[in-house]
């Protein structure tokens, strides 16, 4: 098979043929259809993750079809479409995963970073932690809803239910988000970078009914506000925008430190809170709206060979939406 291969921080990747892999017990052989990518995969590649598997092969959004099957799994999964997100792997014994809080489980393994992942035409992953997927929407309209929508879907969880609802960075989470958002009953206000008049057209085309840049105060107070862009620095200008009450939830992996922070702009009973991963729970919830609402990632396609470019579009701010690598 052909695979993306990281080798450590500081060295490009490499497109290399390598063994198809066998699954081990308790895994499936997937054949990947699709493998969008996350902007945690540009952390990987920068060295900002600490102690990755390597050598590795990135990419935890993966759509496939069974195409084996390890020992002790029931061979009448071959042929299922099926979801690999970024929780590969939990314990399923300590605290945080029998109270339902497997993302916090101290010894999840994580697909594309500990585990093998999508950038590939073939990867193994464990049978437990594969969703089955609806049919209807093509591998590269389902890869993103994996980790950008079922981010967002825990984002807006753990905001609550209000109704004014904020979103900090306009890729691949908040047109999601956005969508789902407004299915919902909820108003969108969307931020962008400054002057990204592009980014801000592409949230009201989706429902936001106001847009402008991170520099901006929104026309009224927001109830919620989530910020998926890696910069600190909107932490207190979200803080400023939620009225009395309201919540700011963090939905980047990694984010820059954050700077001073007046008291005044946590008092009023305002809330800023984080987001760590996803659950299986929540990566289902996503797959199951998509199967019977218009719920679409907007997506720019790449093969295998052209990984480079999509990288770089990414990199730049050049993709509105999702990038998918397709083998």
């Amino acid at each position: 098979m052909r695979a993306l291969v990281f080798d450590g921080p500081g060295r490009p990747l490499r497109l290399m043929t390598l063994p198809t892999p066998v699954p081990s017990a308790g895994q499936v052989l997937l054949q990947v259809h699709a493998c969008a990518i996350c902007r945690t995969d540009l952390h990987l590649l920068d060295g900002a993750l600490d102690h990755p598997v390597l050598p590795l092969v990135p990419g935890h959004q993966v759509v496939g079809t069974i195409a084996a099957c390890g020992p002790g799994v029931d061979a009448e999964c071959l042929g299922q479409r099926v979801g690999v997100s970024w929780l590969g792997g939990a314990c399923g014994a300590c605290a945080a995963c029998r109270d339902g809080r497997e993302n916090l489980c101290p010894d999840a393994r994580f697909t594309g970073y500990h585990l093998p992942g999508g950038f590939a035409d073939y990867t193994v992953a464990a049978a437990d932690f594969c969703t089955p997927l609806p049919d209807g929407p093509t591998p590269a309209e389902l890869a993103p809803l994996l980790c950008a929508g079922a981010i967002g879907r825990r984002a807006l969880d753990l905001a609550g239910a209000g109704e004014r609802l904020g979103l900090y960075g306009f890729g691949a989470a908040a047109h999601l988000l956005t969508q789902l958002a407004r299915l919902e009953g909820r108003r969108v206000f969307a931020f962008t970078r400054p002057g990204d008049a592009a980014r801000q057209a592409a949230a009201r085309t989706l429902g936001a009914e106001w847009a402008g840049g991170s520099d901006q105060r929104p026309p009224e107070p927001l109830d919620v506000a989530i910020i998926f862009a890696p910069a600190g620095e909107l932490v207190p200008l979200a803080l400023g925008a939620v009225a009395p009450g309201g919540v700011v939830v963090c939905a980047e992996l990694r984010m820059t430190d954050l700077p001073r922070l007046p008291y005044e702009l946590l008092h009023g009973e305002r809330v800023l809170r984080s987001v760590a991963h996803v659950t299986r729970k929540d990566v289902e919830r996503v797959v199951t709206l998509a199967s019977h609402a218009p719920l679409r990632a907007s997506i720019t396609a790449f093969s295998l060979d052209h990984f480079g470019d999509a990288f770089a579009a990414l990199r730049a701010g050049k993709i509105s939406g999702s990038a998918v690598l397709v083998p």
